[in-house]
């Protein structure tokens, strides 16, 4: 991953880029969060992710207490969105208030590069038993700069396809191990009723909410956001019929209200029954009760044009450079990640739950083969096929699958998919959209034209 095509222009960029979010996230920062400096050495802060994962792991937290009795942990959880700008504020402003948070793949590099978080790999060679090899390797390329390791994975996700069995056999459906877009479109529809509506997708803007599975459909349908040169493609015939594609099967079987649903919206709305399949990050199905539990099937990330079209993310622990108790922090980054937790997970709270795609060795536990089976190696097999530097059909001058591995993008990312948004809720059309959406990518990739 050390062989980025990045700009000089990052550099140049990144302050007035990272100012708008110190300006943005000052007010949200002031309250409620807890600071990571208090008058205790021991005491470390964790931003994390709010997710059923993160969930599970403070309600583990006694168990790390219980054995380093000199560390106290306080973990802030937070939505997504809101994660990244407090996150994004900490780091940039080097201020130390937190000594430990998720970030993802996206991050890792372009921080990493900035000198803003720590080079692990020193801690994971004072470890014996880290066993860094164990790390699926396309987790540890993605989080990997300088060959060196500057975050460990706490779960890690390709995207696929989750369908409830016994829905679609009701309507006469059966849905094949690599689906096409076209097909997954049919069974939607098909399956669509006034009890059930057929698929749930996201629609919520944000670069890691609604442009996530957004973008794997463009890339499949022959789509890209910029040519080699840093032209921007979005007002391409590609991005019109991906764009087109994706609203109208939210508008024809989609959830009510698709553009307020993320994640964990459409999480809810599986587990509850009210929706036939979903097409989302392959860590969902760790997370189904009931009857989503027994009676899913999961299936690869659907296609058009380009084959194995799943994402590639990892929430993963890193470590600002700002923060003052490094080594206590990483004693609890080494423990949240370590072989030994997903064993502690598996047998306190069930081994369905246990933090997939991070560790080889967690899919030759027994107990997690038996709980996990049904989805465990569709996610191994999209993980392994999620090609981070070749995303697209033709070729481009970034990496990324689900986003383009450069400054900017956060913003960019961010205010496109707020286009989209307005088309979801029928405020604009996907032309009109993809022509605002246009002006601000070329904007962007005039920065790397030199």
């Amino acid at each position: 991953m050390s062989g980025r095509k990045l700009g000089s222009s990052n550099r140049r960029l990144a302050i007035p880029i990272l100012g708008l979010f110190i300006a943005v996230a000052g007010a949200a920062c002031s309250g409620g969060a807890g600071g990571g400096g208090g008058s205790s050495s021991s005491t470390i802060t964790l931003a994390a992710v709010d997710n059923p994962s993160m969930a599970d792991l403070k309600k583990l937290v006694g168990d790390f207490q219980s054995s380093h009795s000199g560390i106290q942990v306080n973990i802030v959880t937070l939505p997504e969105d809101q994660l990244r700008q407090q996150v994004t504020q900490d780091v940039a402003a080097n201020s130390g208030r937190y000594d430990l948070f998720t970030i993802g793949t996206y991050e890792v590099p372009l921080w990493a590069k900035k000198g803003w978080i720590e080079n692990l790999s020193p801690y994971i060679a004072k470890d014996s038993s880290y066993a860094p090899d164990d790390l699926i390797p396309g987790i540890r390329g993605a989080l990997t700069y300088n060959s060196n390791l500057y975050a460990v994975p706490f779960y890690g996700e390709s995207s696929m396809l989750m369908y409830r069995k016994d829905m679609l056999s009701a309507a006469g459906v059966t849905m094949p191990d690599h689906p096409t877009w076209d097909q997954v479109a049919a069974a939607a529809q098909k399956v669509n009723s006034s009890t059930v509506n057929g698929i749930c997708l996201r629609g919520l803007p944000g670069w890691g909410e609604q442009l996530a599975p957004l973008d794997t459909v463009v890339n499949t349908f022959g789509g890209r956001w910029f040519d080699p040169q840093w032209n921007a493609q979005l007002n391409s015939p590609q991005w019109k019929q991906a764009v087109t594609f994706y609203v109208n099967l939210l508008k024809s079987a989609g959830e009510p209200g698709a553009g307020n649903a993320g994640f964990t919206e459409c999480l809810n709305a599986y587990n509850s029954g009210k929706v036939a399949m979903w097409y989302d990050a392959t860590v969902a199905a760790s997370f189904f009760t009931g009857d989503a539990a027994k009676n899913s099937g999961y299936a690869f990330a659907p296609t058009k044009v380009k084959d194995w079209s799943g994402w590639l993310w990892a929430w993963s622990l890193g470590m600002p450079s700002s923060s003052k108790k490094k080594d206590a922090a990483w004693t609890f980054a080494d423990w949240a990640t370590s072989k030994d937790y997903a064993k502690l997970v598996g047998t306190k709270l069930g081994w369905a739950r246990v933090s997939p795609g991070t560790r080889t060795s967690t899919y030759s536990i027994p107990e997690y083969q038996q709980a996990a089976g049904a989805f465990a190696q569709v996610t191994l097999d999209s993980i392994s096929h999620a090609d981070v530097t070749h995303p697209t059909v033709d070729p481009v001058p970034y990496i990324g699958v689900q986003y383009v591995d450069i400054d900017e993008f956060q913003q960019l990312g961010d205010q496109v998919s707020q286009e989209f948004a307005k088309v979801i809720a029928g405020g604009q059309t996907v032309d009109q959209a993809l022509a605002k959406a246009q002006t601000l990518a070329a904007a962007v990739g005039k920065n790397y034209q030199h």
